[in-house]
């Protein structure tokens, strides 16, 4: 993370901007070169070598690892008392993924349950301000979002997995709208309710739909609305998932959950299981603050990486170009890019823009860390960024505010006029690019396991361009629910335990590894929320090895 121990000061900084023509600077290195000297992904310390299980040899940032390679939060000793449940589906997250799962699911005669870390709707889903991608314009095509999305990714994500989102895209517009979401409607009196579409960073043609610029939580809402209205779903609130089950021959039945309002574990025998818990960015990983929510805790990825699952991509995390920097209590919090696309700059400390503000992502934040760590950032309070020049934005279009509300909150929250003074941003932990290897229909390499969302890998490749998450959420939850409904074991009751999770363990002790922290965390580190204590429960000195 950059260090704010050199920089333009505030005042000064901001007479430069207010005087200057912002000129823009040609040294921007090519991205290569650029990602590899200033990307946090690129850094020191920033990736280490899984020694066992699925992805034994491959890369993995540290953070993320020690999790992976953790200690179980229970053993078979503490389920001797939990309640047991059954359902053909159980859904492990209760964001945009997972509801559009559990929707898919029931409509085709699953009973489902759906267990929230939280509540439904508690989730990163809600926090996508900007839009989501589909083709759905006459000058555009799947093929041309298909091309962006892979070279956004620095081709590295896998085509098959992106050729299906990119077709699914227009039908999964159409399926919102049948829920009763809302979009913006393009302006003009002849429009015939075409819909509005912008420019996102490394998008080649218009393509991003949007409602205002919060986008994600008017999905959220229609599909929170959808899940309790259908009768074949239930919700399990403050039911965090700690385990997963597994049966004799490792295919996965369920998953051992902690009701956090009775205080108790329960088991849920499923036929079959989807994944849909979200990323990692309250891990702050390289120090960075993050736009993400209260339970994104990297759950999923170690529940599954017990189970056997084969993860990908994960040393690779997307920094949003634009996280609040300034006041330091709101450190992370997003400003959409739809401010950028709509026509923000970006300028340093010397009153100068550096980058084209809709490159992607990756690339605009590495260029903000190098205006910082240059010394050309802005230092205020002992904080640096580089500011958001939203008074010449508003300035040039006064009504601006009405179609960014987003913006107006952050701003009112910094204690910032927006149409006098710039905001103070610098890139905040955003996306996990990468996770569990999946098929066309969510499907794991575990028997009965499927994934949906952020928790997934292959999609985005190493860099995800803005309004592909919403859509990825749309399209892989809604396959991997259908996919589930139709699997599963013959039998009803499908029973399991947690026998797979001291084959890990017994693979760290061959090689020596040890470990004293005991995951899934469930909360950051500042939560202080300890489910042993919480829960009451004795540690078992009897536990296997």
């Amino acid at each position: 993370m950059s260090t704010p121990n050199k920089g333009v000061d505030y005042a000064q900084a901001l007479q430069s901007l207010r005087s200057s023509a912002l000129p823009m600077r040609t040294d921007l290195p090519e991205k290569e070169a650029l990602l590899s000297q200033y990307h946090p992904d690129y850094g020191q310390g920033a990736r280490t070598t899984l020694p066992v299980g699925a992805n034994a040899g491959e890369f993995c940032h540290p953070d993320l690892a020690e999790l992976l390679l953790s200690r179980p939060l229970i053993d078979d000793f503490d389920l001797a008392g939990a309640v047991p449940m059954y359902t053909d589906v159980l859904v492990i997250g209760g964001g945009g993924a997972g509801a559009a799962a559990a929707l898919t699911a029931a409509q085709a005669g699953a009973d489902v349950i759906m267990a929230n870390k939280l509540r439904i709707g508690d989730s990163n889903t809600v926090m996508a301000e900007g839009g989501i991608q589909a083709a759905v314009g006459e000058e555009d095509s799947l093929q041309q979002h298909f091309e962006d999305t892979l070279k956004g990714g620095h081709n590295a994500a896998e085509q098959d997995l992106v050729a299906q989102m990119v077709t699914d895209g227009p039908a999964a517009i159409r399926w919102l709208i049948g829920l009763g979401m809302t979009f913006d409607l393009a302006a003009g009196s002849d429009n015939n309710g075409r819909l509005q579409r912008k420019r996102a960073g490394g998008t080649s043609i218009p393509r991003v739909l949007c409602y205002r610029d919060f986008t994600g939580l008017e999905m959220m809402r229609v599909l929170r609305e959808a899940v309790e209205l259908e009768r074949g779903i239930t919700q399990l609130n403050r039911c965090p998932a700690i385990e997963l089950l597994s049966d004799e021959h490792g295919r996965c039945v369920g998953a051992v959950l902690y009701d956090l309002e009775r205080r108790k574990l329960l088991i849920v025998h499923a036929k079959s299981v989807v994944l849909a818990s979200g990323g990692s960015g309250r891990l702050h990983l390289q120090g960075f603050a993050t736009s993400n929510h209260y339970g994104a805790t990297a759950d999923g990825l170690v529940m599954a990486y017990r189970m056997g699952a084969k993860l990908r991509d994960v040393d690779s995390f997307q920094y949003h170009p634009t996280g609040v920097a300034h006041p330091p209590h709101l450190a992370g919090a997003l400003i959409s890019e739809a401010v950028r696309s709509a026509g923000t700059h970006l300028v340093n400390g010397l009153g100068e823009r550096f980058v084209d503000e809709l490159l992607p992502r990756d690339v605009v934040a590495a260029a903000i860390l190098r205006e910082c760590q240059e010394g050309r950032g802005v230092l205020r309070d002992g904080t640096v960024g580089v500011f958001l020049d939203t008074p010449r934005l508003i300035a040039k279009d006064p009504d601006v505010l009405q179609r960014l509300v987003s913006l107006a909150h952050v701003a009112h929250k910094c204690g910032v006029n927006p149409a006098e003074e710039p905001l103070l941003i610098h890139p905040t932990l955003h996306y996990q690019n990468g996770g569990m290897l999946i098929d066309g229909n969510g499907q794991t390499n575990i028997a009965g396991l499927y994934g949906a969302g952020e928790v997934t890998g292959g999609i985005h490749g190493r860099n995800r361009l803005m309004g592909n998450a919403l859509l990825d959420i749309i399209s892989f939850g809604r396959r991997a629910g259908a996919a589930a409904a139709q699997s599963g074991l013959p039998l009803k009751r499908a029973r399991g335990g947690i026998a797979h999770i001291y084959k890990l363990q017994r693979e760290l002790t061959r090689a020596g590894i040890k470990s004293d922290i005991k995951a899934p965390i469930l909360y950051p580190d500042y939560g202080t929320f300890d489910l042993r204590e919480h829960a009451g429960i004795q540690e078992n000195t009897h536990a296997k090895a």
